[in-house]
């Protein structure tokens, strides 16, 4: 984990903010430094509720 002052669960607590509020995990990446992973395992360590893969133009699988 990167160090940067902020104790594993002051930035867990600010990553859920900033997730809960819409920011994406790869955003939360580029602004933190730490990992795809990392941020992942912290959002459901802190019990954030994740959302569905895809973003704003994710149609899902299409029949046929």
């Amino acid at each position: 984990m990167k160090k940067n002052g902020k104790s594993k669960d002051q930035l867990m607590t600010e990553l859920r903010g900033a997730y809960e509020r819409g920011a994406s995990i790869r955003s939360l990446v580029a602004t933190t430094g730490h990992s795809y992973g990392s941020i992942h395992s912290m959002l459901r360590e802190s019990g954030t509720p994740m959302r569905s893969r895809g973003g704003p133009n994710h149609r899902g699988r299409r029949a046929g």
